[in-house]
């Protein structure tokens, strides 16, 4: 948990040998609540934090540091984590405080604290107690409660329903930026060839038998919905979306994808003109 007077915190700091690292952790009911904006009008669509190649963080990765008696040592590498344990969170009494990596704490952001992993990390974070999953950054130090394994932002511990509870059993799994965008399948040839579109098996496949990536803006049980989405990413500029039909568990669904995207760089490029549409989370679909 966040440590809780400021005296300790400058005894921490001088065991540190003056190192900016300040190692804040635990949920939001261990302070009082500070002034803190409105929540956004809805949680929902703030979008995952999205894995992207970072350099350590200044600050917040001393080789070891010391809390509470007990010594941490900040791990070389996160390739390949994977832990399961206690996650809680930390919110409004902690909001715009200094992080370890020297950025002001966002509770509405899709944050995270971790004791040992390098800063900054990217982390897939699942509730094992309703498979609900996000992914987040890791910019804090924390939680040093016995038991708990991760402090998640107040946003990312609403996503995973556990605002309530305060804790949840969680699993977090490293997601690097490769493996988010799977550079291991080759991405399709530049020339635009005619499409076979079979709706029931929600694929697309070129003339050439290449698979294409599409960035999925919504789907809907009704076709109309479905339409007025694709019109209004057409109004703002969108000309490449296009509606597939699929069966989800006997179910019929209409998919609003707008591509093919061939790079990592255009489908950010297209995300961030999504988000301009009013669609903040859409999410690549390799089919």
């Amino acid at each position: 948990m966040r440590i809780a007077s400021r005296a300790a915190l400058g005894i921490l700091l001088l065991a540190l040998g003056g190192c900016s690292l300040w190692p804040f952790g635990g949920d939001s009911r261990s302070r009082a609540p500070a002034s803190v904006p409105k929540p956004p009008r809805d949680l929902a669509a703030i979008p995952d934090a999205v894995p992207r190649e970072e350099p350590r963080s200044r600050y917040g990765n001393p080789e070891t540091y010391e809390v509470f008696g007990k010594r941490y040592r900040v791990m070389k590498s996160a390739k390949g984590h994977k832990e399961r344990g206690l996650a809680s969170w930390y919110g409004p009494g902690f909001h715009s405080e200094r992080t370890s990596s020297g950025e002001p704490y966002d509770m509405y952001a899709m944050t995270a604290a971790h004791k040992t992993l390098p800063i900054p990390t990217y982390l897939r974070v699942t509730n094992l107690e309703n498979g609900r999953s996000v992914v987040v950054r890791v910019n804090d130090r924390g939680p040093f409660v016995r038991g708990r394994i991760i402090d998640l932002s107040y946003t990312a511990a609403w996503k995973l329903d556990m605002i309530k509870t305060g804790t949840a059993r969680v699993e977090i799994r490293t997601v690097e930026p490769k493996r988010w965008w799977r550079r291991d399948t080759p991405p399709p040839p530049p020339a635009r060839t005619p499409a076979v579109r079979t709706a029931a098996t929600d694929t697309v496949t070129t003339s050439s038998g290449t698979t294409q990536r599409y960035l999925q803006a919504g789907a809907f049980s009704s076709r109309d919905n479905a339409q007025g989405l694709l019109a209004k990413l057409q109004a703002a500029g969108l000309d490449n979306g296009l509606i597939r039909e699929a069966r989800v568990s006997g179910q019929r669904i209409f998919r609003v994808q707008v591509g093919p995207i061939d790079s990592e760089e255009s489908a950010e490029r297209l995300r961030e003109a999504l988000r301009r549409a009013g669609v903040p989370d859409a999410r690549v679909m390799l089919d």
